[in-house]
């Protein structure tokens, strides 16, 4: 789940990460997303269910939007 969440998310923010990259943002996202969801009173990753894939994608999104941020352009092979 977490190769497609971080595919996913980086055909949203046009970035190019690879698939070792998007294996690792997708995964990364989920922790993100998940601690975020919960800073907002809505639970995190709760399993192999849609909601969490949603929630894995939208930290996954976020986490490519700051690696954008901070390195000023591509996130070419993170």
């Amino acid at each position: 789940m977490g190769i497609v969440a971080g595919w996913i998310a980086s055909l949203i923010t046009g970035s190019s990460t690879g698939l070792l990259g998007d294996l690792v943002v997708g995964i990364v996202g989920a922790l993100l997303g998940g601690f975020l969801f919960s800073l907002f009173g809505q639970s995190g990753v709760t399993g192999f269910n849609i909601y969490s894939f949603l929630v894995s994608i939208v930290g996954a999104i976020i986490l490519l939007w700051l690696f954008k941020a901070i390195r000023g352009g591509t996130t070419r092979n993170i």
